[in-house]
């Protein structure tokens, strides 16, 4: 199956500030145009350390938005070693993220958390997560993806059932 994601994109600082963009599966990328579109990024506050000693925290209603790109949160904490980031946390009542796909359709996801590792390339979505696309959806209490393998998981042990939506492709708006 196909699963249900825009593009996560590296991480990065701007005037010091790093943070999350979206994911990204082979066969339903994210409007490929806004990774190079300016991203803005708008927090009622930051607290920002000049070296890796402590994580970079946005809060206070996070706004991040580039291209057709838009991800709202509480917070975002990023993690950096050697001044890269390696890690983001969003947390928030929901974490929302919109983007438009190349072909036009959208991509929503929440999520009540968003764990990006971004030297695994695994994001894990944990609490109340809904992820739709025309293509289908995925909802459940947590949901992993590797981006390098495509692989998503969703469910199991103590997560809760997953449920899963796969619309035909007479319904998917063009497809």
């Amino acid at each position: 199956m196909t699963v249900l994601f825009a593009s996560l994109q590296t991480l990065l600082p701007a005037a010091a500030l790093a943070t999350l963009l979206a994911l990204a599966p082979a066969s339903a990328l994210a409007r490929t145009s806004d990774r190079n579109k300016p991203m803005d990024i708008d927090a009622g506050s930051s607290d920002y350390s000049m070296d890796d000693s402590r994580p970079t925290t946005l809060s206070g209603g996070v706004i991040i938005t580039q291209g057709t790109l838009d991800i709202r949160s509480s917070q975002a904490v990023i993690h950096s070693s050697g001044g890269d980031p390696v890690r983001a946390v969003l947390t928030g009542s929901p974490v929302t993220l919109k983007q438009e796909l190349d072909d036009g359709k959208a991509m929503d996801a929440k999520a009540n958390k968003v764990d990006y590792d971004l030297k695994s390339e695994i994001v894990v979505f944990t609490g109340g997560v809904n992820i739709q696309q025309p293509s289908g959806s995925i909802a459940g209490e947590r949901v992993v993806y590797n981006m390098k393998t495509g692989q998503v998981q969703g469910g199991g042990q103590d997560a809760g059932r997953v449920k899963i939506r796969i619309m035909p492709k007479n319904t998917q708006g063009g497809g």
